[in-house]
């Protein structure tokens, strides 16, 4: 009998499901970036690219979606379920409110895996290359649209040199136009290193690429240097790429949370770095854990608001589920900016509309348990 239960609730709620999250990921997708794919294909990028693009950015929407698409699922499903008398049938049976929402909350916890492993190893990923791919376009249509960067170089803790690029690809893993400062014991500028280029790799780290030029200021002394050679006397930078978009970054999707505790980590100890910075890496640490629980969430305050009298159809379904999701994300950002000006920890800001939500669903079930 139990069994039969289950298979009949999660019958009902996987089409649902798919449904939301198909229709959601359209939506995010036309809303945030129709325009952009249209700007780009007007303005001579080839369809491929395009695509590619899309599909890049694909991921980072799903898993949104995926906890979107329980709120919508289970509203529909449940107010199919109790339009038809079901419920009702259920609970004439001898069969709780409780015990009919474990298959929700089982499949509750599958979705928010699915989306932990999407947030955490498919999107980064995908996420870096999108954002590569998107500088690139815009070099490409605008060639005075360079990313300058700057850097500074530490050596156990010290600041020993600074860094300063006139662009900087992500997707090639490069800068060009790179001037190292490299300071003295007083602080004092000793070295200025002129490179092309530098081109960054996982075995070699960062190696100075065409003719380079070392000046010895205090010497008033000029040295040529070939491929790949860096003088002793300059400082060698040893941010990585990601250390770089990681002072400005914010686009949280980049990172995995490894990454994120890392940069965390260094950015913490860096002094130029503004603390809102590094509060704002902390709260994307803390959502990637966050936004996967909203699966759950979602799934068990969906469930009990579409037991009703009546059969709710999708258009009532949708226009709830659009409405406590304005209420999540309006309660999210309202924290989030209470952690940047440090009123609240970053831990809080991220899980704080979880534990909101996570009591309004105890006490929706109670309600319907006992009417």
């Amino acid at each position: 009998m139990m069994k039969k239960v289950d298979r009949l609730i999660l019958g009902e709620v996987f089409g649902p499901w798919a449904f939301g999250v198909a229709i959601f990921t359209v939506l995010i997708m036309a809303g945030s970036f129709l325009f952009k794919f249209t700007e780009l294909l007007s303005q001579g990028v080839p369809v491929h690219l395009v695509l590619k693009l899309t599909v890049l950015l694909l991921p980072g929407i799903l898993a949104k979606t995926f906890s979107m698409a329980m709120l919508l699922g289970t509203l529909l499903a449940f107010g199919r379920l109790s339009g038809d008398s079901e419920v009702v049938a259920l609970r004439a049976g001898g069969v709780s409110i409780v015990r009919i929402m474990r298959p929700i909350a089982v499949f509750g916890l599958v979705v928010s895996l699915i989306t932990y492993i999407f947030t955490d190893y498919v999107v980064p990923a995908a996420s870096i290359q999108a954002t590569g791919m998107q500088s690139e376009f815009t070099k490409s249509l605008d060639s005075k649209s360079l990313r300058p960067t700057a850097q500074p170089i530490y050596d156990e803790g010290k600041l020993i040199g600074q860094l300063v690029a006139k662009d900087f690809s992500l997707a090639d893993r490069t800068l060009t136009g790179v001037d190292v400062v490299t300071y003295n014991k007083d602080g004092l500028v000793e070295t200025l290193f002129s490179v092309p280029k530098l081109t960054f790799d996982d075995i070699d780290k960062w190696s100075a690429q065409g003719e380079s030029t070392l000046y010895i200021l205090k010497d008033n002394v000029k040295i040529t240097f070939q491929d790949g050679v860096w003088p002793d006397d300059s400082a060698k930078p040893t941010s990585t790429p990601e250390d770089m978009i990681a002072r400005n970054l914010r686009d949280l999707d980049s990172f995995s949370s490894r990454e994120l505790k890392e940069q965390i980590t260094k950015l913490s100890r860096d002094k130029s770095v503004p603390r809102g910075q590094v509060i704002n890496l902390e709260f994307g640490f803390w959502n990637k854990f966050a936004l996967p629980l909203a699966a759950l969430v979602f799934g068990l305050v969906g469930a009990p608001l579409g037991i009703r009298s009546h059969r709710a159809g999708t258009a009532t379904g949708f226009a709830l589920s659009v409405l406590i999701i304005f209420c999540y994300m309006l309660m999210t950002n309202t924290l989030a900016m209470m952690a940047q000006n440090g009123v609240i920890p970053a831990v809080v800001a991220s899980f704080g509309p979880i534990v909101i939500g996570t009591v309004l669903a105890i006490e929706l079930i109670r309600r319907k348990n006992v009417q």
